[in-house]
């Protein structure tokens, strides 16, 4: 009885995968950006998906007129009116106040110095009103000049979010198509337990999405509360930017607070500093209390994840980095748990 030879590894194979992996890499570095625009999309996609079904629950006179495609233009269009309401509100009086200070700078630059000229110290500086007036303008002249060569690079940002929509509102409407043929590439023994992970982490996400939302809207009612209360110039442009840019952890509340208090301090030192006493309340209370309870309840992921998820996302993508590091590590976290962690008897890891 003869012995069939052992089969030789065929090495060929493993450098031509190596190989391609390699070219696959090389591409996508390449390619990055618009990766992160598809990953971006595709992630609000998904965490704004119970939002529409949520619409298209929603009964008329016993029917649901709010139904697919229907849904997602009514949310689209929601959008769309509140930007324009925004724009509305908030460039008319910018524009009014710096065309008024246009106007009124060289009247306003000897009464900003005779300030200055009281304030202790500063009166030995020895200030000469022609010298400020013409150094002034050089600044002026320089910030045009920078605002005119950003342009091209603002357009771009403006580009890239536009994309990032459209790409949302598609990947809401056949997403669930794309999604199950990508579940093909995975082997039939291994899809519905991949199928149930993501599933899990679909739903986490949406949980994110809804005490960020409930963070957002408590941040933005308070600050505009605080700025009506302090007569703060543009109250309800700040209230709502300050609302909005909460939805990047940590960034977006510096940003926030220096906005606030480069406004404030355009009339008076006391709306600054209430400004300033308001911002370091609430982020107290929003670090010790509100998202302990808001956040970590509903995402549950301990605060050192999400601030090593934060710091990858913002060395990675930037702004739109840290808006996605969340949920992307509620993504992470939940398949290192199905595939990683190994778990007791009890089924607890």
């Amino acid at each position: 009885m003869t012995q069939e030879p052992a089969k030789t590894h065929d090495f060929r194979s493993d450098i031509l995968f190596a190989f391609a992996l390699a070219a696959a890499a090389y591409v996508g570095w390449l390619v990055r950006g618009t990766l992160i625009i598809l990953y971006v999309s595709a992630l609000f996609a998904v965490v704004l998906t119970p939002v529409v079904q949520g619409t298209g629950r929603v009964h008329i006179r016993g029917k649901q007129p709010f139904q697919g495609p229907v849904a997602i233009l009514v949310l689209a269009v929601i959008l769309l009116g509140a930007l324009t309401g925004f724009a509305f509100l908030t460039f008319p009086p910018v524009i009014h106040d710096l065309q008024a200070f246009g106007t009124s700078t060289p009247t306003q630059v000897p009464d900003l110095i005779e300030k200055l000229k009281s304030i202790p110290y500063v009166n030995r500086l020895n200030l000469n009103t022609s010298v400020v007036y013409s150094q002034l303008k050089d600044l002026a002249a320089q910030a045009a000049t920078q605002v005119i060569v950003s342009v091209s690079e603002l357009a771009g940002k403006i580009a890239n979010i536009i994309t990032c929509f459209v790409l949302t509102l598609y990947f809401m409407l056949e997403g669930d198509q794309a999604y199950h043929w990508c579940l093909h590439f995975v082997p039939p023994s291994r899809r519905q337990r991949l199928d149930a992970a993501l599933q899990r982490a679909a739903v986490g996400m949406g949980k994110w999405l809804l005490g960020q939302a409930s963070l957002m809207a408590l941040l933005g009612l308070t600050s505009t509360t605080v700025f009506l209360l302090l007569d703060v110039r543009y109250a309800y442009a700040l209230g709502v930017i300050t609302g909005l840019l909460n939805i990047v952890p940590v960034l977006g509340v510096v940003i926030s607070v220096v906005l606030a208090l480069l406004v404030a301090a355009l009339d008076s030192w006391g709306r600054a500093l209430g400004v300033a006493i308001f911002f370091a309340v609430y982020v107290q209370i929003e670090n010790s209390y509100l998202v302990p309870r808001v956040m970590k309840s509903r995402v549950g992921l301990p605060s050192l994840a999400v601030f090593i998820a934060l710091l990858l996302g913002f060395d990675l993508a930037g702004i739109p980095g840290c808006v996605v590091a969340v949920p992307t590590a509620v993504l992470v976290a939940v398949l290192l748990n199905e595939y990683l962690v190994w778990k007791d008897e009890t089924g607890t890891a």
